[in-house]
C-alpha cells in the first residue's frame, strides 16, 4: 500500500488485528522526534494527522482537533504529560543507538540502556508528550 496516496477509506478499510492512534499535541513535532529517534517513517504528515511506520507495523498520530467529536479528548489533560502510564515498545530497535540519538536531540532518557533480567537490553526515552518509548534487543543479539 502507498501511503502517500491512498484514500483515508482505503486506508481505513484496510486495518486489521490492534490499532494504535496517539493522541497529540503537535503531530510533526512528534513525528520528527520518532523518525529522528527510531527510524521510523511519517506519511502523509500534516498538522493534524500522520500515518507512522516502524518495520511492517502501521500506527497513527492524530492532533486534539482531529479528536473533537470524540469522547476521549474529554479525559486528555490541558498541560503535563498526557502519556503516564502509557508506554510503547519497540523490540527491533538498538538501545544503545537510540540513546545516543536521543542525548543528541534532547530528549529525556528515563532509564539508560539496561540489560534486564527478562531477557531484554533496554532504554526507555520520554517525549514531549508524556509517553514512554522503549527499545529494546534480545540480550543474545548484542
Amino acid at each position: 500500500m502507498d501511503y502517500e496516496t491512498v484514500s483515508p477509506e482505503a486506508f481505513g478499510a484496510s486495518l486489521r488485528g490492534l490499532g494504535l492512534n496517539i493522541l497529540v499535541r503537535d503531530v510533526e513535532a512528534q513525528a520528527r522526534f520518532l523518525c529522528d529517534i527510531f527510524d521510523m517513517k511519517a506519511h502523509r504528515l500534516s498538522r493534524d494527522f500522520a500515518i507512522m511506520t516502524y518495520g511492517q507495523q502501521v500506527f497513527q498520530l492524530h492532533s486534539d482537533g482531529t479528536y473533537a467529536e470524540n469522547p476521549l479528548l474529554s479525559l486528555v489533560p490541558e498541560a503535563g504529560a498526557r502519556g503516564g502510564g502509557a508506554e510503547f515498545r519497540l523490540y527491533d530497535t538498538d538501545p544503545d543507538d537510540v540513546a545516543a540519538r536521543a542525548t543528541a536531540r534532547g530528549a529525556m532518557i528515563l532509564q539508560d540502556p539496561t540489560d534486564k533480567p527478562h531477557g531484554l537490553r533496554e532504554v526507555y526515552v520520554l517525549c514531549d508528550n508524556g509517553y514512554a518509548w522503549v527499545a529494546s534487543r534480545p540480550l543474545d543479539s548484542q
